[in-house]
């Protein structure tokens, strides 16, 4: 495919160093996916690209691109950069660790779709002070199904009963219904608040959820079973995740 220039709309999640004044940055966008750049001469002093292309930028990029490989940014159009996220450790590992997981789901170049969205959603609210926690949450169940291990969480996996009390079991990919508790001993045996929760976030849109209270106990709770999901059914090793959780220890 012949290069060519073309605008697209994004995040700048990650930088690193290339030569000797460029650095390589990546751009998250929703048609055209994460995009690898080439920013020439961004760790000048004076570089307005550089200044530009801050983790957790926002805004129209000019990229002249082949739709592989590395793409080179040419200039930019109204970017800004989400503040809260600049002057908060927490709310940053928090957005980090999406992005990353994001990241990790998708191959160069390929369209996102409505976790494009999901990630922009959720950088907003974590930006604005929302519950990093709880969107992180929020995230994660959804993204699972970019992952290929999308759950059932609509009815019980074993009948397809959809009311009534319910658990998760990992080896089963969904929720049980408690007549089926006693048969399935790969139950994780979360109370069914918890469950609730889990099914709530999982399946409604981001949009929908609004501001979502949950008690400290609970959320520590489908935080312990999201990551046991993750562990069990993707074993991702991110040095995000890592930090987050090191982070939250001196919390």
């Amino acid at each position: 495919m012949a290069r060519e220039l073309k605008e697209v709309q994004g995040i700048i999640f990650k930088r690193q160093k290339y030569k000797e004044a460029d650095l390589l940055a990546k751009i998250m966008t929703k048609e055209n996916g994460i995009i690898t750049l080439i920013v020439r001469g961004a760790l000048k002093p004076k570089s307005k690209l550089g200044a530009a292309t801050l983790n957790f930028s926002y805004g129209n990029y000019v990229i002249y691109t082949s739709g592989h490989g590395l793409s080179n940014l040419r200039t930019y159009k109204e970017v800004r950069q989400f503040d809260g996220l600049y002057n908060d450790l927490t709310k940053n590992a928090y957005a980090s660790f999406i992005l990353d997981l994001i990241d990790h789901a998708f191959l160069e170049y390929q369209n996102l779709g409505k976790y494009y969205t999901l990630a922009l959603y959720a950088i907003k609210k974590i930006n604005a002070g929302v519950d990093p926690e709880m969107i992180t949450q929020i995230v994660q169940m959804q993204l699972l199904a970019a992952y290929g291990v999308e759950p059932q969480l609509k009815q019980c996996v074993i009948c397809g009963k959809s009311q009534g009390i319910f658990d998760y079991s990992i080896k089963r990919g969904g929720i049980l219904c408690s007549d089926h508790f006693r048969v399935e001993n790969s139950r994780m045996h979360l109370k069914p608040k918890q469950t609730a929760v889990l099914r709530t976030i999982g399946l409604l849109p981001i949009e929908r959820l609004g501001s979502i209270k949950v008690s400290d106990d609970t959320k520590k709770a489908t935080r312990k079973a999201i990551d046991r999901i993750y562990r069990d059914t993707i074993d991702l090793n991110l040095k995000t995740k890592k930090f987050l959780d090191e982070l939250k220890m001196f919390n």
